[in-house]
């Protein structure tokens, strides 16, 4: 065993071939189990080893103890513990990953021992290395000594004792806190302690801390780390001891220690501002920290201590003047990103008072928090936009998730400040609008906007205030151009129950739409009031067309801005009469109309390409939100009754257009069917059409699925079945519209079966959307699957195969499939006779997916097809049941028979509870893959 362990490990960390590192490192796992590790792992220890031997020997006696404890003789305990000890006074001045994973190992016995088989363990670990003797140096004892004392509490967070163990052993040590104290305090105060020796004092505390140690009994402790924070080299492990101690939820008891803390956290301030002034962001970042630690966990408590009120605000004031420390997060600092949580608290904490006291609070503190709203404003500014531009992307992102964080820190505070809030914000932007000697810069401005989007979002949108803030919100706005400006959703709301308003807010907005700077924002805020005040824009509607028109033809906007702009006409449009709806389509589309006829004369090439994929763009978005059959249904239920639209009467608007443009449409197809971009955004036209005017489009059925046959006859492509799919969802139970749907449904059958037969492997795209259409076809009008034109048994077919893909999204839309087929045993003869005869090779290919052949993910899906087989064919799948898995080695070599037949009782018992045939294929498959208990199910 020792030679193969050795082999093993060198061939673990010198073996270039990583398949031949694999197997050693699965290998030694299995080796530090064995019972052989106990002898084996003392050799490994000898001098003459190199480190990485060592280290394993170590993790091989840590691995025993603590997973195999039982297994060890209690006459062999104190044996162990000398063999420890021994090892650890030879490793103290050796190699220090060895000796941690000694002292891991050590503390795992005491743990195992303690308090019964070894009380006073700690004290005896102190008194072992305190004694003078042996080849070992007093600094490396020293050392080795609170390596030991620093692992014990960590092995105990992560310790496998039982429960009722874990509070034995957590009072043992906390009583063994006595021995731990003093040794820390003399060699904290000693003038001649090395500064390694302090660092692993400080690490210490921080660990034994974990343990719930009261706080007034480590008050000496604390004050002698507050003491390390002016040692740069001790610095970082004091902020961490500081830290971890105040915050142990225990610590809020002690409330004369914390008073005592606080005066030590203010005479921090000077160093605080002296690192700022030197660009030392670390130590700024730890100051910080400290303070926002102590007043976060204990603003309760000290707010409670009214005599030291003062104090406290003073605490309150520093982490204030961290939240609003110089510079822009998180290019030049790290830290106020740390202090948001505490304003939450502080708030939750005030208003959880009674009334009267509550009152008290709110005279002291309000003030600050309306401070507070300056500094977070001041810390939303973006940066100059040179200086924006040289950020990362990274920068970027962090910065906007920083502005999120603001603007909720924001929102919170308006639950205390309320409408003064918003009235101080109001008079800010009034003297921005006022000032005249001072230039005000966009980002500024822009901050201030934010600010009032933040708490907008969160108010009810008939707040009377809000009329004043939208009016100084144009003023503001018709003065700057900044990219980064957004209309809130709550202010389009609530223009919708102010319509006067319009006359002010529109001029502004179409003018926006005019500066390429504004594109995303200004395009987004029309959009947003189209949609929410569209019965109040009639009046406005042809100036908003002709404005949106001219940037169109401009080209001033982006490909996804100009989709929007769409959009939101179609939304405006919605609201008008037909005929008017008819004209101002005339005029908006007529030019786009032109174009692509010109461009269909073309000969194919990327350029008029990309062009025509925008112009069906443009229609598919104006088309997809440009419904008068919501009028009714909106004047009748949700508008006043000013605003009721009449009926409107004639075919719809958006079938008209269709109608005139459908010619023009096949002669682009004509020459770019082989392109399946151009036929995507074809079908695109088609579908949110279909998808928004439902029954309306019903005048356009007979012509589209000619088309669409024709289309996928020529060259089959995925979007013409999703097209198809669209069509039989809303259509195939319309007696008029059948006939044409029921043509189209049987030609795609027909052409994708003739692909099975090529070779369906390289269009995963199709066979997905074809399963997709076949599932649908099932649920909407399953009298499709009577026709004798169908061949039901080749469409089975395909649907086994498919269920071999390697595409998960392929491989569900086949199971949705079956899922949907399978109950039509009773009622569909066709159905019923295919799945009599071919039934088994459909439980073949479910059996294989789940004994290792497809991904684990989709075990769901292939388990509810087995359950519409127990449930509609529960005789049949009896029998194929049996059959197939009496195979030597299906559907893997790792299950036995016995555990083959316990699957199949297991699945054959539940007919009704679709969950716990889930739960039982996925123990199946854990088992079939050879993961059965192993971390790799932990979470399946």
């Amino acid at each position: 065993m020792l030679s193969y362990t050795l082999c093993a490990l060198h061939q673990l960390y010198y073996d270039p071939n990583i398949e031949n590192k694999n197997l050693a490192q699965k290998w030694l796992m299995q080796a530090q189990v064995s019972p052989q590790a106990w002898q084996f792992c003392w050799v490994l220890l000898r001098p003459e080893k190199v480190p990485e031997i060592q280290y394993f020997g170590a993790s091989a006696l840590h691995t025993k103890i603590s997973r195999y404890w039982g297994d060890i003789p209690t006459e062999q305990y104190n044996t162990l513990k000398t063999q420890l000890f021994s090892q650890i006074a030879r490793f103290a001045s050796g190699s220090k990953i060895v000796l941690t994973r000694l002292c891991v190992a050590l503390a795992s016995l005491a743990l195992n021992m303690m308090p019964e088989a070894w009380p006073g363990a700690v004290s005896e670990m102190v008194h072992m290395f305190q004694e003078e003797g042996g080849e070992v140096d007093g600094r490396a004892r020293c050392l080795a000594l609170l390596e030991l004392l620093t692992v014990l509490p960590e092995e105990f967070q992560t310790s496998r004792l039982p429960q009722y163990r874990k509070g034995q052993v957590r009072a043992a040590l906390g009583r063994e806190w006595t021995a731990v104290y003093p040794l820390l305090q003399q060699l904290l105060r000693q003038p001649d302690s090395p500064p390694l020796v302090k660092a692993r004092v400080l690490k210490c505390l921080s660990s034994w801390v974990l343990l719930d140690v009261p706080l007034n009994e480590s008050e000496g402790l604390v004050e002698a780390c507050f003491t390390a924070l002016s040692d740069p080299e001790l610095f970082d492990t004091a902020v961490e001891a500081i830290v971890n101690t105040i915050s142990q939820p225990d610590s809020q008891r002690y409330v004369d220690t914390l008073l005592k803390l606080v005066p030590q956290v203010l005479q921090l301030q000077e160093q605080l501002r002296d690192a700022i002034r030197n660009g030392d962001m670390e130590t700024s970042h730890g100051i910080c920290r400290i303070a926002v630690s102590l007043g976060e966990n204990h603003s309760r408590a000290l707010l409670e201590q009214v005599e030291h009120w003062q104090s406290f605000l003073a605490l309150v004031n520093m982490i204030m003047f961290c939240t609003g420390i110089p510079g822009h997060y998180p290019v030049n600092e790290t830290t106020s990103s740390l202090t948001l949580t505490f304003w939450y608290t502080l708030q939750d904490d005030i208003m959880s008072f009674e009334a009267e006291k509550q009152a008290v609070y709110l005279q002291v503190y309000r003030p600050v928090y309306f401070q507070l709203v300056d500094v977070l404003l001041h810390k939303a500014q973006f940066p100059t936009d040179e200086e924006y531009a040289s950020w990362s992307s990274d920068e970027k992102e962090q910065f906007r998730i920083y502005r999120v964080d603001i603007s909720d820190t924001l929102m919170y505070v308006y639950e205390m400040l309320g409408a003064e809030l918003l009235s101080n914000l109001y008079d800010k932007l009034g003297r921005l609008l006022t000032n005249t000697e001072q230039t005000t810069t966009w980002q500024h401005t822009e901050a201030l906007l934010y600010g009032f989007q933040s708490i907008a979002e969160t108010i009810d949108v008939n707040y009377s205030d809000l009329a004043d803030t939208v009016m100084f919100t144009i003023g503001v706005c018709s003065h700057i151009s900044a990219p980064t400006i957004t209309f809130p959703r709550a202010l389009a709301e609530w223009l919708a129950d102010h319509p006067v308003m319009l006359s002010s807010v529109l001029p502004l907005v179409l003018q926006a739409l005019g500066n390429p700077d504004l594109s995303v924002s200004s395009v987004s805020t029309l959009k947003k009031i189209c949609r929410e005040c569209k019965y109040d824009l009639p009046p406005y509607a042809s100036n908003i067309v002709a404005v949106s028109q001219e940037v169109l033809i401009k080209q001033i906007h982006k490909t996804s801005q100009c989709m929007w702009l769409m959009q939101a006409l179609g939304f405006l449009l919605s609201a008008l009469p037909v005929e008017e709806i008819l004209r101002n389509l005339h005029s908006l589309i007529t030019p786009y109309i032109q174009q692509l006829e010109k461009l269909a004369e073309e000969t194919p090439n990327p350029s008029n390409k990309l062009a025509i994929i925008h112009i069906l763009g443009l229609l598919s978005n104006l088309f997809t939100t440009l419904d008068i059959t919501k009028q009714e249904e909106e004047s009748g239920e949700n508008a006043p009754p000013i605003k009721s639209v009449p009926p409107q009467t004639g075919p719809n608007p958006v079938v008209v257009v269709l109608q005139q443009v459908f010619a023009l449409i096949q002669t682009v197809l004509s020459k770019w069917l082989n392109d399946s971009q151009v036929v995507e955004a074809v079908c695109a036209i088609f579908e949110k059409s279909v998808k928004t005017l439902l029954h309306d489009f019903a005048p356009m059925v007979s012509q589209l699925s000619e088309m669409l046959g024709q289309m996928y006859s020529t060259i089959p492509q995925a979007s013409a079945l999703d097209l198809t799919r669209q069509m039989v969802h809303i259509f195939a139970s319309q007696t008029n519209d059948f006939p044409p749907i029921k043509a189209l449904f049987e030609l795609v059958t027909s052409v994708t079966l003739t692909i099975f037969q090529q070779g369906p492997r390289d269009h995963p795209d199709i066979v997905d959307s074809f399963m997709q259409l076949q599932a649908q076809a099932l649920k909407r009008k399953p009298d499709l699957f009577l026709s004798e034109s169908l061949d039901v048994k080749a469409v089975f077919h395909c649907g086994v195969l498919s269920l071999k893909f390697p595409e998960a999204p392929t491989v569900k839309s086949t199971c949705l499939f079956f899922t949907e087929l399978i109950p039509h045993c009773a009622d569909i003869p066709p159905v019923a006779q295919v799945v009599q005869e071919d039934g088994k090779l459909l439980l073949l290919a479910v059996l294989e997916a789940i004994g290792g052949q497809s991904s684990r993910s989709l075990m769901d899906q292939f388990a509810e097809v087995l359950f519409c087989l127990n449930k509609h064919c529960f005789a049949l799948l009896t029998v194929w049941l049996k059959e197939a898995l009496r195979s030597p080695g299906f559907p893997s070599s790792r299950v036995s028979l016995e555990q083959k037949d316990t699957f199949s009782q297991q699945v054959l018992r539940e007919r009704l509870n679709k969950r716990r045939v889930k739960d039982i294929v996925k123990e199946f498959t854990l088992v079939c893959r050879g993961l059965h208990g192993t971390e790799y199910a932990a979470d399946y």
